[in-house]
């Protein structure tokens, strides 16, 4: 039997890492994440809108970002056809795009390949009123960034300004294209009050920084 030929959505798939969650899971990850009317919430990696249709019934302000414009484009048509005009359906990378200036939640499945540069995107500078997010990573990179205390650099450079919970372990089979490995859904809640005051938090990062760089080449 011939092989299958590889299509151009095969091809979208896997250069932009898309995996799609079940929506029946998309339905448990927003109803754990407790969003409530009138908020504000910026979906990372909104795919076919499952996740996006869930917290639109929620009856909460979304922005739905999604790199992929053959998935933008289809979702934003079933935003207009559902009539949910709180929503808001763009294309573009999340790695990028403006983040909210007022307080905000973050919900989403960003894509696996990209889970270290969607949590510094978002971490980074804590005087971004994120609030909480709640997004869905690999189980490895779940259980890695909630250790206590942090053992990685981000995770130390984080630490005084957001804690971070596991919550349900998702399987593989609950995605399609099924990955390799189970995921998790992973919530950063903003620490209130912080451990140190937001005007310290470059000085710190490059603080940190150093002492982890001397302590990998103690020679130095």
């Amino acid at each position: 039997m011939p092989a299958r030929r590889r299509t151009a959505r095969d091809d979208r798939r896997r250069s932009l890492s898309q995996n799609f969650l079940h929506p029946d899971w998309a339905e448990r990850v927003v109803e754990s994440a407790d969003v409530h009317s009138g908020q504000l919430v910026l979906e990372v990696g909104a795919g076919s809108g499952v996740m996006t249709l869930a917290l639109a019934r929620r009856q909460v302000r979304v922005i739905a970002l999604e790199l992929d414009p053959v998935w933008a484009r289809k979702l934003a048509g079933v935003v207009r056809g559902s009539g949910f005009s709180q929503v808001r359906v763009v294309r573009a990378d999340a790695l990028t795009f403006p983040l909210p200036s007022r307080p905000f939640r973050v919900v989403g499945n960003p894509p696996f390949g990209a889970t270290t540069a969607s949590l510094r995107r978002l971490l980074e500078d804590p005087r971004v009123p994120m609030q909480r997010a709640d997004l869905i990573v690999e189980w490895e990179v779940a259980r890695k960034r909630s250790s206590v205390p942090p053992d990685t650099l981000l995770g130390t450079i984080w630490a005084p300004w957001w804690e971070f919970e596991l919550g349900e372990k998702i399987p593989s089979t609950a995605f399609r294209p099924v990955p390799r490995a189970a995921a998790c859904h992973l919530v950063i809640r903003r620490r209130t009050p912080p451990l140190l005051p937001l005007s310290v938090a470059a000085a710190y990062g490059a603080f940190v920084r150093t002492w982890w760089m001397r302590r990998r080449d103690p020679g130095e």
